[in-house]
């Protein structure tokens, strides 16, 4: 089975939203609602502070809490390509996978009183084309593929400063990172 994922060069990101936008506009959501989220790091100390930027949405995880917790089945991965779906008709909007997601990459939807998150624009994907967050990230720093693949073309890590520790449920994320992002490396930034 192949497993898609996101690979991002927080290297380059400059905030700029434009995924976030992307994708809101994608899945007809009010502002309030992200399923896409880029999310702001800063630390150090004078004269050395640091900043950077993730860009995250679901990590489409190949051990998903979320999927595991949901009582109804309505989340659920998709064997060809493990994208986790969800189907709003079985969804009784208990929030279990909401609680569960380490990533906080699920959002209830307080009118249709269900969750909502990233579907990897699985619709584009079945067409051929990009997610709408790819191609609206105005520096390049998104890619999306086979999680293989990805690792081979880019390298990178789940396991940044900020993030829960990858092996709780394998994301399918790759992160290519700032040098002060790299775990165990934050407190020896400007030395």
């Amino acid at each position: 089975m192949t497993q898609l994922g996101f690979h991002i060069d927080t290297r380059y990101c400059i905030e700029c939203k434009s995924c976030q936008i992307a994708c809101n506009d994608k899945n007809n959501l009010g502002v309030e609602t992200l399923f896409r989220q880029v999310h702001y790091f800063e630390g150090g100390e004078f004269p050395n502070p640091w900043v950077w930027h993730l860009s995250m949405s679901c990590n489409h995880c190949v051990d998903p809490l979320c999927v595991k917790n949901c009582p109804t089945g309505a989340l659920y991965k998709r064997e060809k390509d493990g994208i986790v779906l969800h189907d709003p008709d079985k969804c009784i909007g208990c929030r279990y996978c909401e609680w569960s997601c380490p990533y906080g990459a699920i959002s209830f939807l307080e009118n249709e009183k269900v969750i909502g998150k990233c579907n990897f624009c699985v619709d584009l994907i079945d067409e051929g084309k990009n997610p709408a967050c790819v191609d609206a990230c105005l520096m390049r720093v998104l890619h999306f593929g086979d999680i293989e693949e990805l690792r081979k073309e880019f390298g990178g890590s789940g396991d940044i400063v900020g993030l829960p520790d990858s092996h709780i449920t394998q994301p399918s994320l790759l992160i290519t990172p700032k040098p002060e992002a790299v775990l165990g490396k934050e407190k020896e930034v400007g030395r």
